[in-house]
């Protein structure tokens, strides 16, 4: 960088700080900073030609306007000098996922259909509680594991998702609830009136098989500076791949949730076929020893109610049988099952489903049935499945192409 395009009166040293090798560098050349590290920022800034002691301060002012402010326009960074703004967006953006679809449904869950800057679909959704809001993120574009009674199991695994396309479905969802600070305000990290609380790893893709980049997206979640939302209102939720639950409980350290949806081997291997890989008893014996689980920040496990399969009242008493064989802190959320085109399986009957849980409540253990969200625009648990499967890429380009044209 010569004197001229420098943003500051003396160029100074670059200093040799290495930059990684997966930075984001988009085809026109710029860093997308979004999911990279402070550290990862600062080396950024230095490869363009800042100072080491300049690029970490302003690594630390762009790191606040980013997390903490919202901004995605380094013409609003007002920690930055007017003046040194355009050497900024000359190299650099701040990204967000691209908006291919945005559907809302008439229980007031939203369902984003996002598309990657290299062409690649996946879904996100949010969903509106009294006390709560939460947001279910994807951490894969498809998935391997191929569970029967999921509708996201039937795509082929493209690729994982980097962790600046994990923290920008958590920034996107932010834009759109306007959840940032105004203009003047003074940030906080008061949950008080927002509507976003809870992040829920559960969308496409198993996040244990993405772990470095969903550890390093959920950590800027979490950072205090910037979008500090607790390690107690994060969950990853994962259909057991057991050599990285301990690894998560070390390195992430959030709330759990295992996909078990069966008790009997014969009955898991078939709705979910990583069992065959990993085993019930193996896999409640890595949940057995979670960092950190107690009763206060319990386990919890899924399971999806299917008529005939899975929901007898013997199957309940097992479940009852195995969580305190382990001597596990747990609940049990039961999910009546989410009919999508093609399924092999039928919902249970309230009246099995109540059963069911009446079983496993009476053992002192908390299995409540949880109420489907966003079946008119298939965003209930088990169908995020892309779009694009069922529309022309045309067609969702023109949809796109006319948002665009309306936002002039």
């Amino acid at each position: 960088m010569n004197a001229s395009s420098a943003p500051m009166d003396r160029p100074g040293t670059v200093d040799p700080v290495p930059v990684p090798r997966d930075m984001p560098v988009r085809a026109d050349g710029k860093v997308d900073l979004l999911g990279l590290s402070r550290a990862q920022i600062r080396a950024a800034f230095v490869a363009a030609g800042l100072p080491e002691k300049q690029a970490k301060l302003r690594a630390k002012q762009v790191w606040h306007q980013m997390y903490n402010r919202g901004a995605a326009d380094f013409a609003v960074m007002s920690d930055i000098a007017k003046a040194q703004r355009p050497w900024f967006a000359e190299h650099f953006v701040v990204g967000r996922p691209e908006i291919v679809e945005h559907l809302v449904s008439t229980d007031g869950t939203r369902k984003w259909l996002l598309r990657t800057a290299d062409g690649q679909d996946y879904e996100m959704v949010f969903i509106p509680d009294a006390d709560r809001g939460t947001l279910c993120i994807s951490s894969q574009i498809g998935c391997t594991l191929n569970c029967r009674f999921c509708h996201t199991g039937t795509m082929r695994l493209v690729r994982n998702l980097n962790p600046g396309e994990i923290v920008g479905q958590v920034m996107l969802a932010r834009d759109t609830l306007e959840e940032w600070p105004r203009p003047g305000e003074t940030s906080n990290f008061d949950l008080d009136g927002r509507m976003l609380t809870n992040i829920v790893l559960m969308g496409m893709g198993e996040p244990l098989y993405n772990f470095d980049n969903v550890r390093d997206a959920i950590h800027i979640v979490m950072d205090k500076e910037g979008l500090s939302l607790s390690r107690r209102r994060i969950t990853l939720s994962t259909s057991g791949v057991v050599p990285m639950i301990a690894r998560a409980g070390e390195e992430i350290s959030v709330n759990l949730a295992v996909s078990l949806h069966a008790v009997t081997k014969e009955v898991r291997d078939e709705i979910v076929p990583l069992n065959r890989k990993y085993g019930i008893e193996e896999l409640l014996q890595a949940c057995a020893d979670y960092p950190g689980a107690n009763n206060a920040r319990r386990i919890t496990f899924e399971y999806v109610m299917l008529k005939d399969k899975n929901d007898s009242d013997e199957d309940a008493r097992e479940l009852v049988r195995l969580i305190k064989r382990y001597k596990l802190p747990a609940k049990v959320n039961l999910i009546p099952f989410n009919p999508w085109p093609g399924s092999a399986y039928d919902c249970s009957e309230p009246e099995r489903i109540r059963s069911f849980s009446n079983i496993i409540f009476e053992a002192g253990i908390s299995a409540p049935v949880r109420t489907p969200r966003g079946r008119d625009i298939m965003a209930a648990c088990g169908q995020l499945k892309s779009a694009s499967e069922k529309k022309s890429r045309a067609e969702l380009d023109r949809l796109a192409e006319e948002k665009q044209a309306a936002l002039g």
